[in-house]
């Protein structure tokens, strides 16, 4: 007599692969989103108008994963209907996946600007500051993701107390801005544009903090009781945040 096959055991195989294509396509999103953000400081450091117009030509894959993925997670919640840490599991990639998609639109925003700073004289040291920047979120953007999938919390906490830095590499950078500005009127044009980028970059990290706190509460189930550590202090915080 042969054994007979058990039909949870079926449910569990199929939403076990269905997890790993909706990862999958999590891990290529996220492999997108950091060549955006380092392509798009790089387009603006070299004035490389061709590099800028592949970022934001790209965001529309970036885009169209995010719509993916949040599909294919809906369509995993409406016919395996999961419960307790599996749903949790599909919510948290729905939220990151947000996230992730914001920072691509960051990205982008980045790279528009580099066609209007081309036509203006650099402002010394803002380029190299900018990059160092990106480049440090960028980092924290690919430790999130190691996290996710590896499913760390400690890792996450680090990346989550690494969006001080960001922090604090901004206000530097805005002191910076207003003594270039105050030194020569001439500058504030370029200034005002680099500091929208620097913000939109200080922006990033903090959705990159948003999406390790959300793999913390994955893993944990628990969200994190401490206020993260901010340092930025600018007057005029709110500038740059475009959409």
């Amino acid at each position: 007599m042969s054994a007979m096959t058990n039909p949870d055991q079926h449910i569990v195989s199929a939403y076990d692969r269905d997890l790993e294509t909706i990862q999958a396509l999590v891990m290529k999103m996220g492999g997108l989103v950091e060549a955006a953000i380092l392509d798009g400081v790089r387009s603006l450091e070299t004035r490389d108008l061709e590099l800028a117009e592949k970022v934001r030509a790209g965001d529309k894959a970036i885009d169209a994963l995010d719509e993916q993925i949040n599909e294919e997670a809906a369509r995993c919640i409406a016919l395996r209907a999961p419960v307790s840490r599996d749903l949790r599991v599909l919510l948290s990639v729905i939220r990151l996946t947000g996230s992730l998609e914001r920072v691509g639109d960051y990205a982008k925003n980045m790279a528009k600007r580099t066609s209007v700073l081309a036509e203006m004289t650099p402002i010394t040291g803002t380029d190299a500051a900018l990059r160092r920047m990106a480049r440090e979120v960028q980092l924290m953007l690919k430790d999130v993701l190691d996290a996710y999938i590896q499913r760390d919390a400690d890792l996450a906490e680090d990346v989550r107390q690494r969006d001080h830095e960001i922090d604090q590499m901004y206000n530097a950078l805005f002191r910076e801005f207003l003594t270039f500005m105050m030194e020569n009127p001439r500058n504030i044009t370029a200034c005002m544009h680099l500091h929208f980028i620097a913000k939109n970059v200080e922006r990033m990290g903090d959705l990159v903090t948003n999406m390790a706190e959300q793999v913390i509460y994955l893993v944990t189930g628990k969200v994190p009781d401490e206020a993260r550590p901010k340092a930025d202090s600018t007057s005029f915080s709110t500038l740059g945040t475009e959409g």
